[in-house]
């Protein structure tokens, strides 16, 4: 692996990883009112082009790190579907 793909995993790790705190919060307040689903179908979308583009370049960063990232979007509407209607006690 050379410098170039080491530089891409180490983008696309901060990029994909972006939405892992906002995922633990929803979670563990089990709110989403303030989520965007809206965000996270765009986010999805792009997620989802960017990987198809890395198996056309076989880029492994690109594929790899994007993959995950489709994980992550899933997972957030996922919580914002089983969510939406819990009301959260103070």
């Amino acid at each position: 692996m050379d410098s170039l793909e080491i530089l891409g995993l180490i983008a696309g790790i901060c990029t994909s990883t972006a939405s892992i705190p906002q995922i633990v919060t929803t979670i563990k307040k089990k709110k989403v009112a303030d989520v965007s689903p809206f965000m996270f179908l765009v986010l999805l979308a792009g997620n989802v082009l960017w990987t198809w583009y890395g198996f056309q370049r076989s880029d492994l960063p690109i594929i790899a790190t994007n993959l995950f990232s489709v994980l992550m979007d899933i997972v957030m509407l996922f919580l914002r579907f089983k969510y939406r209607n819990e009301r959260v006690e103070h």
